[in-house]
């Protein structure tokens, strides 16, 4: 396989990777493969010596078989890939092209770009990086394949998802008007997947205030203090009780 140009590597949902508009991934060795595969991607910037690969492969309790059986892994992989892809023998290091997109890098990055415009008020902005984050964040990722790493990608990406949904409320709470019912709805899934992350009570409570709804605003605030006082023994943040405050203001005026 000559050179690369462009790669396109997914591995939220169903497992993909394009290069040059080829789809390869079948000719990767089976799961513990994929998995290596996906570990090399995600760590492309340094070589990675074999004992890391033999940690992430099978774990702490690798087999006294499993050095020879990641040469053979490593071989299947440089013959499916090329050679000149996967260099060096005691550290070995990924080479894809600068044009190289993977999902779950889009998806970081997307939260990111999403949360740093909606701190500057560019609403329309966010939308797009927030879509990103929350979608990608929201397939499974490396379907079927389990490892310590893998787990830790899997949390990652959950918060990354629940930022993307975050970003997606405060957006469309800042664009105002038809976008209101949006903020609802997505402050509302917010407070069902994250019921202890008061950002989305608090979005939600803006929203059905922004939509003359005072009275359900009020009863959200109640239903979060009573939450955390029962379960964690607190009370809600400052910036939550500054909303409810206002609330409570909004329907004596």
């Amino acid at each position: 396989m000559g050179e690369w140009t462009k790669a396109r590597i997914q591995l939220c949902g169903r497992f993909v990777v394009d290069i040059d508009g080829t789809r390869i991934e079948d000719a990767l060795p089976g799961r513990r493969g994929r998995a290596l595969f996906a570990y090399l991607v995600l760590n492309r910037s340094r070589q990675l010596p074999r004992d890391e690969l033999l940690m992430a492969g099978w774990g702490q309790d690798a087999p006294a078989e499993a050095g020879n059986a990641l040469s053979v892994l490593l071989s299947k992989l440089r013959h499916g890939l090329g050679a000149n892809h996967l260099r060096g023998r005691t550290a070995i290091e990924l080479l894809l092209p600068p044009a190289t997109f993977v999902d779950v890098e889009a998806a970081l990055e997307g939260a990111h770009r999403a949360e740093s415009a909606i701190a500057e008020g560019r609403w329309v902005q966010a939308w797009g990086p927030a879509g990103i984050a929350y979608h990608v964040a929201t397939r499974p990722f490396l379907v079927g394949l389990e490892a310590p790493w893998i787990e830790e990608w899997r949390r990652r990406l959950e918060e990354v998802r629940l930022r993307g949904l975050e970003c997606f409320a405060a957006a469309s709470l800042g664009l105002g008007g038809p976008a209101l019912a949006q903020a609802e709805e997505r402050a509302r899934l917010l407070t069902a997947l994250a019921p202890y992350r008061e950002s989305g009570h608090r979005l939600l409570m803006e929203a059905l205030e922004r939509r003359g709804n005072v009275a359900e605003a009020l009863r959200v605030y109640e239903r979060l203090r009573v939450l955390l006082r029962e379960e964690l023994g607190i009370a809600p943040s400052p910036t939550v009780q500054a909303v409810h405050r206002r609330l409570l203001q909004n329907a004596d005026s």
